[in-house]
């Protein structure tokens, strides 16, 4: 990909590598699709690693920009599926 994933210099660098990971799940989500436990997992971390709401959608605001993926899309859709199912967009 042509550009780069959001972060905070902050973080640890385990947390920057979990943050990609997430970032790189929603990729997967509108290039294949992703079983939605795997994106729930990564999800996880990312909020762990960033609870709030307005951190949150900064973050995934910057990576929309960036990329054109929508990380709130694949989060709703991630939510509405059962479990087992393939969240594709």
């Amino acid at each position: 990909m042509e550009y780069q994933y959001p972060f905070d210099t902050d973080w640890s660098t385990q947390e920057v590598v979990d943050v990609i990971q997430f970032f790189e799940t929603i990729e997967m989500a509108y290039e294949k699709g992703i079983v939605r436990e795997k994106l729930m997992e990564k999800y996880r971390r990312f909020k762990e690693i960033v609870p709030g709401k307005a951190e949150e959608k900064k973050y995934c605001n910057e990576f929309e920009k960036e990329s054109g993926y929508s990380p709130y899309q694949v989060i709703k859709k991630m939510k509405e599926l059962g479990p087992g199912k393939i969240v594709k967009m």
